[in-house]
């Protein structure tokens, strides 16, 4: 399995606009072939031992089946339009690829 997670830090980190990058993580990146484990969510602000990082708003998690389904998933429409609509208000997105058994 490929873990694709990918943790983005926003210009405008209002509650609102943190709502509305999760929702569009559910909307746009959900649903495609090849996904065995989708989370989009928050910050966990209360774990702050000295490991954590939080220097991010919203974390996306998704597991392919394999690199191949991920690969399918950087080019689908849906994918691209969620880059499209929410890149502007992206100051920082971090992504870290890893295989998993």
């Amino acid at each position: 399995m490929l873990v694709h997670s990918v943790y983005f830090t926003l210009e405008d980190c209002s509650a609102a606009r943190i709502d509305g990058l999760v929702a569009a993580c559910q909307k746009y990146l959900k649903n495609h072939p090849g996904v065995v484990f989708f989370a989009a969510g928050t910050v966990a602000h209360e774990l702050a031992r000295p490991v954590n990082d939080r220097m991010y708003h919203v974390a996306l998690n998704v597991v392919f089946q394999d690199k191949a389904a991920h690969d399918v998933y950087q080019t689908a429409p849906d994918h691209l339009k969620f880059i499209e609509e929410n890149k502007p208000n992206w100051r920082q997105v971090r992504v870290f690829d890893s295989y998993a058994n």
